[in-house]
């Protein structure tokens, strides 16, 4: 119930922020992540040494605290190549890339100079793992993502520990501390790289007076202009950040990301081997893409910074897709509702293109209802084709549009998701009944 009551105190807050800003100067600077649709997320710490669930591991009590510390000893990142990193993540085709700094250990990745614990002061790495990735980041025309974690079940003076043993129950000095400390970090991380966008997590733990949230995304937003936030900041983030569920529906925000794993683990775990095909995935995303949103899809570097093979392979088999499907990927906009194609779609900007994503073999026809515009042409993306179609069941007399067959020849086919274009006469014009609502899916 706790949980539940500072959720819907987030959601006040959450529109409350919205209003502040005019909307189209809040439409333009959240312009290029409406247009992203895929970016990656880089979970990476000392919890890959062996291969263990980061922070939860000690926080549930699986292992203490003392030995899951000693995993710092095993992080070397001696085969780290963060211009590699970046080639692959170009590659798959994704505009944006989101790294852990600090997780819920409070271990950071960068050589922070708040307090001493980081990997560049107590692993064999010695070194600032950030600053070159955000380097190559830039040189590969992506945007940069910061993964924070607010809370630090390290910290001397952040109350909880574990799940169960807390360091104090109130103390407003110890607690005051630990969030000046906050600020110090998040300080250094926005004046040192600059980032396009925070990904905060861990803040379920307080509320968003105790966060200072207000006061910390006003900060935030004072020393990097344009900056875009996640919504786990108690009330004063910018999209919606479901995660490992796909949604059924649309989310209520007009901006929102799925972030997903590749396998069942967000850092590496030797042991997980249940890595997603590359067919699931390229589904997944067109899914979100339906649905107007964006997908960050998972990868966890080994603790030698190497990325596993598997991993290695989603990304390119995901790039081969993306750069076939370009144009029916980036910009784009939620497509039609389901009763009018069964299957995924999506919109282009103009919205008089309409984008089908085609799963499967057909049986037959393709089938689109309910389009009462005139269609100029029909083609299936990346190779140019342009496909036949017909018009059946349109009467004269009748305002109910005819339904359309779209024949699609079966050496068209993309081995993973195939994509056809509908040009239409002008804006998508649907025709429901009467009494019936639009609905995006």
């Amino acid at each position: 119930m706790q949980r539940l009551f500072w959720t819907l105190v987030a959601c006040v807050l959450f529109f409350k922020g919205v209003a502040q800003e005019d909307a189209a100067a809040r439409e333009k600077r959240m312009q290029w992540f409406e247009d992203a649709k895929l970016g990656i997320f880089i979970h990476w710490g000392i919890y890959a040494v062996n291969g263990i669930d980061e922070s939860w591991s000690f926080f549930n009590g699986y292992i203490s605290h003392e030995d899951y510390m000693n995993q710092l000893a095993g992080f070397t990142a001696k085969n780290y190549d963060p211009v590699a990193w970046a080639k692959l993540l170009a590659e798959s085709g994704a505009k944006y890339s989101v790294i852990t700094t600090k997780h819920h250990d409070g271990v950071a990745l960068w050589d922070t100079h708040c307090n001493d614990l980081s990997v560049a002061k107590k692993s064999p790495a010695q070194k600032d793992l950030i600053a070159p990735f955000v380097s190559e980041l830039r040189k590969n025309k992506l945007k940069v993502g910061l993964y924070y974690s607010l809370l630090d079940w390290s910290h001397p003076d952040y109350p909880n520990k574990t799940r169960v043993e807390k360091r104090y129950e109130n103390d407003s000095l110890r607690w005051n501390r630990f969030v000046d400390f906050n600020f110090c970090q998040l300080e250094e991380l926005s004046k040192n790289f600059k980032p396009d966008l925070y990904w905060f997590d861990g803040d379920w733990e307080a509320s968003a007076e105790k966060w200072k949230a207000r006061e910390l995304s006003e900060k935030l937003r004072e020393w990097n202009k344009g900056l875009i936030l996640n919504s786990r900041i108690q009330g004063y983030g910018d999209y919606a950040t479901p995660e490992q569920g796909l949604p059924v529906t649309r989310p209520r925000s007009r901006y929102w990301e799925l972030c997903m794993t590749m396998n069942d683990s967000w850092g590496y775990q030797h042991n997980d081997h249940n890595y997603k095909t590359p067919n699931q995935v390229i589904r997944m995303l067109v899914d979100v893409i339906n649905k107007g949103g964006n997908l960050l899809l998972d990868i966890g570097p080994k603790a030698d910074g190497s990325i596993p093979e598997e991993q290695v392979n989603i990304l390119k088999e995901l790039g081969r897709w993306t750069s076939k499907h370009a144009e029916a990927i980036y910009g784009t906009r939620a497509g039609i509702p389901c009763e009018h194609f069964y299957g995924p779609t999506a919109l282009n900007k103009g919205g008089d293109i309409l984008y089908l994503y085609v799963p499967h073999k057909p049986n037959g026809p393709l089938i689109l209802k309910g389009i009462k515009n005139k269609i100029n042409r029909i083609w299936v993306v990346g190779n140019g084709t342009k496909l036949n179609w017909d018009v059946k069941m349109k009467q004269y007399w009748s305002a109910v549009p005819g339904i359309v067959y779209i024949d699609v020849p079966e050496k068209v086919l993309d081995q993973q998701v195939t994509v056809i274009a509908v040009l239409l006469d002008g804006k998508v014009d649907l025709y429901r009944e009467e009494g019936q609502v639009i609905e995006s899916n």
